[in-house]
């Protein structure tokens, strides 16, 4: 099966968060194709559930699909990132009991399956965005169908969470604030750390902010000419 997506779903003007962009399905066994018209990096969560491949003389990302299960992967061109799902032979995971949550912590919570923005909410204090979290692992919505207006308590608790986070993974090199509903993030990081740093803002964010990064990412050490390919690393959680 091949898919044509163009560089907005890949590349989406903001920073990932959840939930995911993009939910693709492989069966265990099976490869599919997606193409697209540039990637300069990847970074798979479970490297057990799905393998990928970028195939870079016919611009498409090959997903073979390894054994039943479900993992996120972070994408990155041209300097933007996106997260997506792959989920290998398994269903769509609704939650009634998280969607219950979420209702009874967001009371203006609203879904609507049928219409192009499917949940809208606002996220007014803690207990509502820990729900919101929790709600947008699930399948219920891609990040493009969802709309969140944010408090300003939100928006500081979540700036802390993440600066707390940015502290363990980057040792104290990223600082955080946001301007507006923009989050702006400087410091000097290895590739290493950035990565870090971006699985840390999918998980501990909602939606999808608007990002300045201003980090300055150091170059890898070159390799010696008969090291190979680089290879990708499992994400430890």
């Amino acid at each position: 099966m091949r898919a044509l997506l163009t560089l907005s779903l890949l590349v989406a003007a903001r920073a990932s968060a959840w939930p995911v962009d993009w939910m693709h399905d492989v069966e265990p066994g099976k490869e599919r194709f997606i193409r697209l018209p540039k990637l300069d990096w990847f970074e798979v969560e479970d490297p057990k559930v799905a393998q990928l491949e970028w195939l870079a003389d016919s611009g498409e990302l090959l997903i073979s699909g390894l054994k039943a299960g479900r993992t996120t992967v972070l994408l990155g061109a041209e300097g933007r990132v996106a997260a997506w799902r792959i989920r290998v032979g398994a269903r769509p995971l609704q939650d009634e009991a998280a969607t219950k949550v979420a209702q009874k912590a967001c009371p203006d919570l609203r879904l609507t399956p049928l219409d192009e923005v499917r949940l809208t909410v606002t996220a007014h204090d803690e207990a509502c965005r820990a729900a919101l979290l929790t709600l947008f692992q699930t399948d219920v919505v891609e990040a493009r169908a969802l709309e969140v207006t944010f408090s300003q308590e939100v928006l500081q608790a979540q700036l802390k969470d993440l600066q707390k986070a940015y502290d363990t993974v980057a040792k104290g090199k990223v600082k955080a604030r946001y301007v507006g509903a923009g989050l702006v993030l400087t410091g000097v990081v290895t590739t290493a750390d950035y990565r870090k740093v971006l699985w840390e803002t999918l998980r501990r964010s909602l939606g999808r902010f608007a990002l300045d990064d201003q980090l300055e990412v150091l170059a890898p050490p070159a390799a010696p000419a008969d090291a190979g390919p680089p290879k990708t690393e499992p994400v430890r959680r």
